[in-house]
């Protein structure tokens, strides 16, 4: 990770996967941070982890409760240097038989989450003219797949979010990072395993070719420490070049998988 000893770092989806892997390693480094997640007995058992480490119970779907619980974390550690957002949903489901009130739900936790996050941080970085905004977006939102069009519609436009975003406030000394892993062997793929799965991850799952959390965090660490603006860890890049240089190749070698 990036040098980060005596900083304070939040790390949103702090009690589970990557974010919690992210989190634990930020407070070995001796960082300050703040984790937020919804689930109340896993943030604890977490921040119980480290005496440098600190839960805060937030949905990140609120707007009022990400600004009110971001203050809190100012107030009580100090000025956040480093915001890393790793919280989102991932149910598969036919876009046929999607209701729009889960997709609506889905879209204010993973973009709109992503918006209240950042906008709540952003502010103070630029008067300070420091800090780094690290974004979990997803190759998912390029790389599409059948049974989860929701959530690859809001990978997609967090991807987008977050790439304007670090063009406009490059002038800052702010920095932004996009990262757009592939599916990662996390409880976030266990939650689409336990709906209407795409077989391409039942696969992946059952043949042990899902991305290892531990090596994507690396991954991702190294990219910053190269400052990239959009990080591919793992078989991302891969993704990514098939799905946009061969469309028709990827769709046929997805929906192959749904037979």
């Amino acid at each position: 990770m990036i040098e980060m000893a005596g900083k304070v770092a939040l790390v949103t989806g702090g009690a589970s996967g990557m974010g919690q892997i992210a989190a634990r390693r930020l407070a070995r480094q001796g960082a300050k941070v703040a984790i937020f997640d919804v689930n109340e007995a896993a943030l604890q058992a977490t921040a119980a982890e480290f005496d440098n480490m600190h839960a805060y119970r937030c949905d990140i779907a609120n707007l009022q409760e990400v600004t009110a619980q971001v203050a809190k974390v100012a107030q009580e550690l100090g000025p956040i240097e480093l915001l890393m957002h790793a919280a989102a949903l991932m149910p598969g489901h036919k876009l046929s038989e999607h209701s729009h009130e889960d997709m609506e739900r889905l879209f204010r936790i993973n973009y709109f989450g992503t918006t209240y996050m950042v906008r709540a941080v952003l502010p103070a970085m630029t008067e300070r003219g420091s800090g780094r905004l690290v974004v979990f977006g997803s190759i998912a939102g390029v790389a599409l797949v059948p049974k989860m069009g929701a959530y690859c519609a809001t990978k997609a436009a967090v991807n987008a979010y977050m790439e304007v975003l670090q063009n406009e406030i490059r002038s800052t000394g702010v920095r932004a990072h996009l990262v757009c892993p592939p599916a990662v062997n996390t409880p976030l793929v266990d939650q689409t395993i336990a709906s209407d799965t795409p077989g391409s991850i039942i696969e992946a799952k059952k043949t042990g070719r899902l991305a290892d959390p531990e090596a994507m965090i690396d991954a991702i660490e190294k990219g910053l420490r190269k400052d990239r603006d959009i990080i591919y860890p793992g078989q991302a890049r891969l993704l990514y070049l098939w799905r946009t240089l061969f469309p028709s190749l990827w769709w046929k070698t997805v929906m192959n998988f749904e037979k």
